[in-house]
């Protein structure tokens, strides 16, 4: 999935980057209200971090600009303010959770994914594919009773077929949710990754759809 951070504060941007690429997630950083509006907007996100105190545009009217625009990307609002007040500001412009700093990691990651599953409609961390099992909670992968290690991109890579299983899923796409904004190596990497997948998944568990992309298999 693809994430954008609209934070000012450099090193807890660039801290939640490393983290949240490390769980799999594409990010890209933004220290600007109105960049971040401008990147928001321009559509391709899954979900928006975004912070309140902005130079060039505060976070409420980020998000109420968003909104008033027609985007439901989800947003979820971080901010040293604190207090009842602030967050019914928050949620009143728009966004779908609040989390006050300093606020734990493994929280931020929680609500992250839990925003996520309700986005694709789903209350379940769980993905079932014919017998193959994603936790994306827990980040593990199962097929029947045996369970198959995967890397975090490996793991985000079948993520994205996953949540689409039965449908051809694009290169672009996929690079565009699992590798960031920045990221200008070979697309082909993509076709190394699926690859190492049907390693471990099976040969016939990923099924190339010429010119077009990759379908994940009920098996």
């Amino acid at each position: 999935m693809r994430l954008l951070i609209v934070e000012d504060e450099k090193r807890l941007a660039v801290s939640l980057a490393k983290g949240l690429t490390a769980e799999g997630f594409a990010v890209d950083v933004v220290h600007d209200g109105l960049e971040g509006l401008h990147r928001a907007a321009e559509g391709g996100y899954d979900l928006v971090l975004l912070d309140i105190m902005l130079p060039g545009m505060n976070g409420y009217r980020v998000c109420a600009a968003l909104r008033a625009a027609g985007h439901d990307v989800p947003i979820l609002m971080l901010t040293a303010k604190d207090g009842e007040y602030d967050e019914a500001e928050g949620l009143d412009t728009g966004a779908d959770d609040y989390l006050t700093k300093p606020f734990s990691y493994v929280v931020l990651v929680a609500r992250v994914r839990a925003l996520l599953r309700r986005r694709g409609g789903s209350a379940s961390p769980v993905l079932t594919v014919g017998t193959l099992r994603l936790d994306t909670a827990a980040r593990r992968v199962h097929r029947g009773e045996d369970e198959i290690t995967l890397t975090a991109k490996e793991f985000a890579v079948l993520e994205q077929l996953a949540v689409r299983a039965g449908e051809v899923v694009s290169k672009a796409d996929i690079l565009e949710h699992v590798w960031d904004f920045a990221y200008d190596g070979d697309p082909n990497i993509v076709e190394v990754y699926v690859s190492t997948l049907r390693r471990k998944l099976g040969a016939a568990a990923i099924h190339t759809v010429r010119g077009a992309g990759y379908r994940l298999e009920a098996r």
